[in-house]
């Protein structure tokens, strides 16, 4: 679980992390042999709506454009967003995870309480083994966060952020290439549409309140066990998700938590399900109603993290449970 959550957040929660920059990972499903892949490719077609990032859903004269995302920046997002224009010019919402008024709520938010991303009570060098301290301390350093600052954030923080290569990090004060999020809410204010969010502002610490301390450490000490490899890591998620396959992603996710030394499959399937209630399945239980009250008004254009969309608890199944006609669009 630990290892999936590090990475899968970046497909299924929008937090304030460091924009694209030339990377030179390798696609470790494209190094797998034949018949690992297949074998995770059918395991991923055993869900409802398990490829693609696109899709169109109606209910009656009622119309909704569901679109997934990635919430780093890549140049590949460019053509995306010239695919959305027609339906950014017809919508009269624009629905995300987190809109200005969210983003400001939540900066305003951890300016009144630091502790929301800071531990008042003991830091991360008392929460864990020297070396393993050292080890992070090297690791944040090489990310541009000395050990000092480091050691005062939230495990859960830490661990997202060790998911991020250093080639990544040289742009986190510039922000000069965004992710579809962001590219998509610039393109609807530059039409005036409105923008809503999903939920509430402070979903992202709610969500990360589930896990307790000791399993954030855990999950810590599993991200800093691969953090050598985070730019595989990150390269295997973002083509993933271009090739409209982020289900495939947890998949291999779970086939590298089984390889782990001490992971039964059973313990795997358990900690997979509790992660997947919290970062999925009570999230996109909530939208639907948002989506729906909104697409009473008019067509709806709703895009949020790409990993919302497969499965029996993704978005377009859950509509087609409420009776909604769900397309794939090309």
């Amino acid at each position: 679980m630990r290892i999936i959550l590090t990475l899968l957040c970046l497909l299924a929660v929008p937090l304030a992390l460091p924009a694209h920059a030339a990377c030179n990972g390798t696609n470790l499903l494209s190094q797998m042999a034949p018949e690992d892949r297949s074998r995770l490719e059918q395991a991923a077609a055993q869900q409802p709506f398990y490829q693609g990032n696109l899709f169109h859903a109606t209910k009656g004269d009622q119309q909704v454009t569901l679109v997934g995302t990635y919430h780093l920046g890549d140049p590949r997002h460019d053509q995306i967003l010239a695919t959305l224009t027609p339906h950014l010019d017809t919508a009269t919402t624009l629905l995300v995870e987190a809109g200005p008024e969210e983003e400001a709520a939540l900066m305003a938010a951890v300016a009144a309480d630091p502790s929301l991303f800071i531990m008042p009570d003991t830091t991360l060098p008392e929460l864990m083994e020297p070396a393993e301290w050292q080890a992070l301390s090297t690791a944040m350093t090489r990310r541009g966060m000395p050990g000092f600052m480091a050691a005062k954030f939230q495990p859960w923080y830490i661990s997202v952020l060790l998911a991020v290569p250093p080639c990544m990090m040289a742009e986190v004060q510039t922000q000069s290439s965004l992710g579809l999020d962001k590219m998509i809410i610039e393109a609807a204010i530059a039409r005036d549409l409105p923008v809503q969010g999903l939920e509430p502002y402070d979903t992202v610490f709610t969500l990360f309140d589930t896990f307790s301390r000791d399993d954030q450490i855990a999950m810590l000490r599993a991200s800093l066990a691969i953090e050598d490899q985070a730019e595989d890591y990150i390269t295997t998620l973002a083509d993933t998700f271009f090739a409209g396959e982020s289900r495939l992603i947890w998949e291999l996710m779970r086939d590298i938590s089984l390889q782990m030394p001490g992971y039964t499959p059973e313990q795997v399937d358990a900690d997979l399900a509790k992660m997947e209630q919290a970062l999925l399945v009570t999230r996109n239980q909530s939208w639907i109603a948002v989506i729906e009250s909104a697409a009473a008004k008019g067509p709806v254009l709703a895009a949020f993290g790409a990993l919302h969309l497969p499965g029996q608890h993704g978005i377009p199944y859950l509509l087609q449970q409420q009776g909604w006609t769900v397309t794939r669009l090309e």
